[in-house]
């Protein structure tokens, strides 16, 4: 029996995104807003995946203070209470970009990991709101980028396809005529390789000004069976509200690799949660 255990580990670090040989002027073209050569400072939390086969003798897959050992050591005694760019050595020459932290990680952790378990995945975060993922997919390593946001919104279960009656059997208080609301949140995630010199998959600026144009305009305190024209013969359940999504962004963001803006980066993924207790994901299939 195979299984999955994670563990999170936390570090505050300051970084700058600057980088020395270049003018301000082109630092800030990289950075935007970011490029402070005098940098600033993040909570990180990161989170370790490792998988394996159950030990009979122990009934763990690994003994979590050797996970912890290695965490510490590799990760908090190197980062812990730093400024990456001018006190730890690989980021001298590397950027301290959320997604090559993450990788960085990655690369001090796996050597060290013990025998029995394999690497699955590390999830770095910078804000509850903003993360990067580093994982394994179909033999390949890949980075991801995600970003949640959040919009207000009403609608009614209601299908045209189906009786009043059949609408109140399948929906009930769901089909209420005037509708109910709900705070939505929605997260968008980005994966390819970062950036040579900026260590970013995308522009955080640019993302946030494209989800709020495409996006939270047009959802954000609508009723979205009359208000938005996405929903006009569609029923707008959590599932299509997630296409809807998706295909709202695709015309803003590359769903394959783009060469014309110096990124590598592409829509993946797009999740709903319409309540604590539910979420719905989208990969564009």
């Amino acid at each position: 029996m195979n299984v999955n255990l994670t563990r999170r580990v936390s570090f505050c670090a300051a970084h700058s995104y600057w980088i020395p040989e270049l003018s301000e002027d082109e630092n800030r073209a990289l950075f935007g807003r970011w490029a402070r050569s005098e940098g600033h400072g993040h909570n990180y939390i990161l989170e370790l995946t490792v998988g394996g086969e159950i030990d009979p003798k122990t009934g763990m897959v690994v003994n979590i203070t050797a996970i912890d050992e290695i965490l510490r050591r590799e990760i908090v005694a190197r980062l812990d209470g730093k400024f990456l760019n001018r006190e730890v050595t690989h980021f001298r020459t590397t950027p301290t970009s959320l997604e090559m932290i993450v990788r960085f990680a990655h690369e001090r952790i796996v050597p060290f990991l013990p025998a029995r378990v394999a690497f699955v995945s590390l999830r770095l975060f910078e804000l509850p709101t903003f993360w990067s993922d580093y994982e394994e997919v179909d033999g390949l390593m890949v980075t991801s980028l995600t970003r949640s946001y959040e919009f207000s919104a009403s609608h009614r279960l209601h299908s045209n396809a189906l009786t009043d009656e059949e609408n109140r059997s399948v929906f009930g208080k769901c089909d209420n005529l005037n509708g109910h609301g709900h705070n939505y949140v929605f997260e968008v995630t980005l994966s390819g390789e970062p950036d040579k010199r900026t260590g970013m998959l995308y522009d955080l600026d640019s993302l946030d000004t494209i989800v709020d144009q495409q996006v939270i305009s047009a959802f954000d305190h609508k009723h979205l069976n009359l208000d938005t024209p996405d929903f006009r013969d569609t029923n707008p359940t959590s599932e299509m509200l997630a296409i809807a999504i998706w295909q709202r962004l695709a015309l803003r963001l590359p769903t394959a690799k783009a060469t014309d803006t110096g990124h590598a980066a592409r829509l993946s993924r797009v999740v709903v949660r319409e309540t604590a207790r539910n979420s719905f994901e989208y990969r564009g299939d």
